[in-house]
């Protein structure tokens, strides 16, 4: 069995959110959409629930992170090249994100990083398949 991931993530304003994930080239299953909630496809393993704020509490006991002050978790998805991970993290600045970290060149592995609307941290990531041996 292929394991999947479903990242879940507080947001303050679900039509905002949505609007810039948009933007970055993600799309969205219906069927787990509602005012409160909806599903961000990353690929047919890895969905992302973008949840308000009220309905992501209904999954936790603790209190909600700050994330404009705190780090609760570091995103981080693949490109395809050093071009595409510029490429995304610009459009992810332009459709309202702030910049995060510089970005990093290790050679075989290269990676820039954004805070979207809701400040969470996103890293965007390409790795030389060559350097990784099965």
């Amino acid at each position: 069995m292929t394991r999947m991931i479903f990242v879940n993530i507080a947001v303050k304003k679900l039509d905002r959110a949505v609007a810039f994930f948009k933007r970055l080239g993600f799309e969205f299953n219906q069927q787990f959409t509602d005012e409160n909630a909806t599903c961000m496809i990353v690929n047919e393993h890895a969905f992302v629930m973008l949840l308000v704020e009220p309905r992501f509490k209904d999954f936790t006991k603790k209190p909600i992170c700050n994330s404009a002050t705190h780090t609760e978790a570091i995103l981080a998805i693949s490109a395809e090249s050093r071009e595409k991970v510029q490429e995304l993290v610009k459009t992810a600045l332009e459709a309202g994100g702030k910049p995060a970290n510089d970005p990093v060149d290790y050679g075989f592995m290269y990676n820039a990083s954004f805070h979207d609307p809701d400040d969470h941290l996103w890293e965007v990531v390409w790795m030389d398949p060559n350097a990784v041996k099965k």
